[in-house]
C-alpha cells in the first residue's frame, strides 16, 4: 500500500545543501524529475515529495493548509533542507511554513494563487459545486486535466509520466484536499504583506500566461519588499516545473546561494 508523503530523491547524499520540492494539486513528486536533471541543481541534494491526497497517494489525517505545513516541516528538517520550493498547491503550503514559522530558510513559489482573487474562477466553481452536489463536477475536471498535460510543452517521456499521475486522482480526494485549499487563501485578506514583513527571502515565479498571478495590490506589496524577488517566465506556461524546468532551477539555484 502507497504512503502518505512519498519521498524521491536526487543529487549526492552528502551535499552540502538540500532543497525540498512540493508538487501541484494532482500532481506526484516525479513531476520534480526535469527540474532535478538540470544542471543547476545538479550539486544539491534534492527532495521531492508526494502531498496527501494528490495522484493517487493515501489522504492524512489533516489535510488543511496549516497541517500539510507542519508536516513538510518537520521532513525539511528531517532532510536537513535549506529552501523549500512549491508549485500551485505545494506553494501554499511553502509559503504557510514560512509565515506559520515551520521553516525559516529561502522560499520558491512557483505559480502561487496567495488569494481568492489570483486563483481560476472555473477550478473554484467546480469545487464548490461538489462540496454541495457531490463529487462528480470534480470528476469531470479531473477527465479534462489528461487534455491539459497531453498539451504540455516538455518531453513525450515527462509528459506520459504526468498523464499516468494525473489519472490516479480520486475526486473525494482532489474535493477534500481543494477545499480545504480554498479556506485557506480566502481566509488571510493579505498575505503578501505578511510574507513581505517576515523578512523571509522568497522567489515568486509566475509565467506571462497560464499559471495564474498576482492582483496589483500584492504585486505592489511583493515589489517594495526587499526580501522577494518577482520572476517572470514568457510565454503561456501551465505546469511551470515540467515546462520551464531550466528557468525553475535557475531560480532554486538563486534561492540556495541566500542559504545561510
Amino acid at each position: 500500500m502507497r504512503e502518505s508523503w512519498e519521498i524521491l530523491t536526487a543529487g549526492p547524499p552528502d551535499a552540502a545543501r538540500s532543497v525540498l520540492l512540493l508538487p501541484g494539486g494532482a500532481m506526484a513528486a516525479r513531476s520534480f524529475n526535469l527540474v532535478m536533471a538540470e544542471p543547476a541543481v545538479s550539486p544539491l541534494r534534492l527532495v521531492a515529495t508526494t502531498l496527501p491526497g494528490m495522484a493517487g497517494a493515501p489522504l492524512s489525517e489533516d489535510v488543511s493548509i496549516p497541517g500539510l505545513a507542519r508536516r513538510a516541516g518537520e521532513l525539511a528538517k528531517q532532510n536537513r533542507c535549506d529552501v523549500v520550493v512549491g508549485f500551485s498547491h505545494g506553494a501554499t503550503v511553502a509559503l504557510d511554513m514560512v509565515l506559520s514559522g515551520h521553516f525559516h530558510g529561502p522560499v520558491v513559489l512557483l505559480g502561487i494563487s496567495l488569494t481568492t482573487a489570483d486563483e481560476d474562477g472555473f477550478f473554484r466553481t467546480v469545487v464548490r459545486a461538489s462540496e454541495k452536489v457531490g463529487v462528480w463536477p470534480m470528476a469531470m475536471l479531473l477527465r479534462l486535466l489528461p487534455r491539459m498535460a497531453r498539451s504540455a510543452k516538455t518531453t513525450e517521456m515527462h509528459k506520459q509520466e504526468l498523464l499516468d499521475d494525473i489519472k490516479k486522482n480520486r475526486a473525494s480526494d482532489a474535493v477534500r484536499m481543494s477545499s480545504a485549499y480554498l479556506d485557506y487563501i480566502a481566509a488571510d485578506p493579505d498575505p503578501a504583506a505578511r510574507l513581505a514583513a517576515s523578512g523571509n527571502p522568497a522567489w515568486v515565479v509566475h509565467a506571462e500566461k497560464g499559471d495564474g498571478g498576482l492582483t496589483d495590490a500584492e504585486r505592489a506589496t511583493l515589489e517594495a519588499a526587499p526580501n522577494v524577488t518577482l520572476v517572470k517566465i514568457p510565454g503561456a506556461v501551465f505546469f511551470l516545473p515540467d515546462e520551464a524546468p531550466k528557468q525553475t532551477a535557475e531560480v532554486i539555484a538563486s534561492a540556495v546561494a541566500q542559504a545561510t
